[in-house]
């Protein structure tokens, strides 16, 4: 029996209203996450990574379009049930250290923090604290406070912390942005241990280039969607051991597939330097063939939204009198302050 998605986004839509101006920072994203997963999510600046994330979290909501999170339908929830998912279900580690502890308290009293402010006390908060300390490899940095603890130590305290309160879901916001690459390392190794020892459903987003050997599948966001997925595999090989009498030695290697995300509307993203590379614009021809899908370019029949403007102000009815007359003047008009103000852009950008 297949296992049921523990987080799946279908068609999800925000728009951010500032004065008269919007913005949509997801325009139709899909994902589908397992139960356990370690997924890295990256994408440039922009591209809707942490809109994705502060959804999940419940610290936002989607304006359009369905999210689930653990059966939990997060669009249909009230401010009260959106405040108890927060503390219950999901765990959250930033970037800067400073917003994950405070300042004054120890590394073992940060940890015990939330469960406090949980109405948990006693013998067991503190056996609960020291487990986590445990966990991430800091037990002897447990009356440190944040100013005694490297950034790579804080990281893992704000890993311990998100973890007080038994979260189904972890969703870490660019957990080794400020640290070397040695202790991003360490980081990433903390996540991959935690995530197979308490089944941790774990979200990444990074500009880490390298997260794909950390995770088991890398999303890529792009224009609000999901564009690509880097899924990696590992596979047996053998390398013959070049010596007199050498047996054959089995050496198990890490192989990452690249896959273009096909969502549920049936649009794809293809990378912009294969449409380059075959001058593909517009339009294109799709046919069928033994293997697939072959995508072709097509004559540019179009023009672009200028040439059209400019083509029926050109037109013989633009002369004449009448409704249609009267229509081509106003657009006349006007048309040279639409170009001007870029609200039409032209040429396909």
């Amino acid at each position: 029996m297949a296992q049921e998605p523990f987080i799946v986004c279908d068609n999800l839509v925000k728009i951010y209203k500032i004065a008269d101006l919007e913005t949509m920072a997801l325009q139709g994203l899909d994902l589908v996450v397992a139960p356990g997963e370690l997924l890295g999510v990256v994408g440039p600046s922009g591209s809707g990574k942490s809109t994705l994330m502060n959804i999940l979290g419940g610290l936002d909501r989607p304006s359009a379009g369905r999210v689930w999170v653990d059966g939990q339908d997060l669009l249909k929830m009230s401010d009260a049930a959106l405040n108890r998912y927060r503390r219950s279900k999901v765990g959250f580690v930033w970037q800067q250290g400073a917003r994950n502890l405070v300042p004054y308290l120890t590394a073992l009293e940060n940890i015990e923090l939330p469960m406090t402010l949980a109405g948990q006390s006693g013998r067991k908060k503190r056996q609960r604290a020291e487990e986590l300390l445990e966990a991430v490899g800091l037990s002897d940095r447990r009356n440190h406070r944040l100013a005694q603890l490297s950034g790579g130590e804080q990281q893992r305290v704000a890993i311990a912390v998100a973890l007080a309160n038994n979260p189904r879901l972890l969703l870490a916001d660019e957990p080794t942005g400020e640290v070397d690459s040695a202790t991003a390392l360490t980081i990433y190794e903390t996540f991959r241990r935690l995530n197979r020892e308490y089944g941790l459903t774990t979200l990444i987003v990074s500009h880490d280039p390298n997260i794909a050997r950390h995770v088991h599948r890398v999303v890529a966001i792009r224009d609000g969607k999901t564009a690509m997925e880097t899924v990696r595999q590992s596979a047996l090989s053998d390398t013959a051991v070049e010596t007199t009498g050498g047996d054959g030695e089995a050496h198990e290697e890490e192989i990452f597939e690249e896959l273009v995300v096909l969502d549920s509307a049936g649009r794809l993203q293809i990378p912009k330097e294969y449409l380059e590379e075959f001058g593909i614009k517009g339009r294109v021809r799709l046919e069928l063939t033994e293997e697939g899908i072959l995508i072709r370019p097509a004559p540019q029949v179009a023009h672009s939204a200028e040439a059209v403007l400019n083509e029926m102000l050109s037109a013989p009815g633009a002369r004449r009198g009448g409704a249609l007359g009267r229509l081509v003047a106003q657009l006349r008009q006007r048309a040279g302050h639409i170009f001007q103000s870029g609200k039409v852009q032209t040429g396909g950008q």
